[in-house]
């Protein structure tokens, strides 16, 4: 699939679900504030092929959001369905960051330039190809995809976590 933006600009990638855009599956996990609650999380994937690769947590005095971004997140789905955790599906774009050339400030500057917001984002405990990557819930997933790669930067899919 070939995507092209309204200056006429293509973007010639492909995504298995047939978007114009790669983005990564994030599950946010509802769970009791008490102790232990993210070990009990965790192990559900233990002596599974899925990894946690990105992880953010946000609390409140009775409960905690736990949201996660998997290395097979068909297979984490199916975990966390049989384990009857109460959770949630969002679609991340995730920009990998090179040494030296781009920062998180020209990320954020382009992103800004094209008036789009970041509503909350973190980065990945495993760095693909050993560079920085940054998962983000964007206003266009679409515009941001296109602006970033614009801008020099990778966005990855989930094939790219999975290795």
């Amino acid at each position: 699939m070939t995507f092209g933006d309204e200056g006429g600009s293509e973007v010639g990638f492909e995504t298995i679900r047939a978007r114009g855009w790669p983005s990564i599956t994030q599950y946010s996990i509802f769970l009791e504030n008490r102790v232990g609650q993210l070990l009990e999380l965790v192990r559900h994937f233990q002596g599974s092929k899925v990894k946690i690769v990105g992880l953010s947590i946000a609390d409140t005095a009775d409960c905690c959001i736990v949201r996660i971004i998997l290395s097979h997140p068909e297979q984490g789905r199916e975990i966390l369905e049989l384990a009857e955790l109460p959770f949630v599906e969002n679609e991340l774009l995730v920009a990998q960051l090179t040494i030296g050339s781009q920062s998180l400030v020209d990320l954020c500057s382009a992103l800004l330039q094209a008036e789009l917001n970041i509503h909350y984002a973190y980065p990945l405990l495993v760095a693909p190809q050993g560079r920085p990557a940054i998962a983000m819930h964007v206003d266009d997933f679409e515009q941001a995809s296109i602006i970033l790669r614009e801008q020099g930067f990778e966005i990855l899919c989930e094939a790219d976590l999975s290795g």
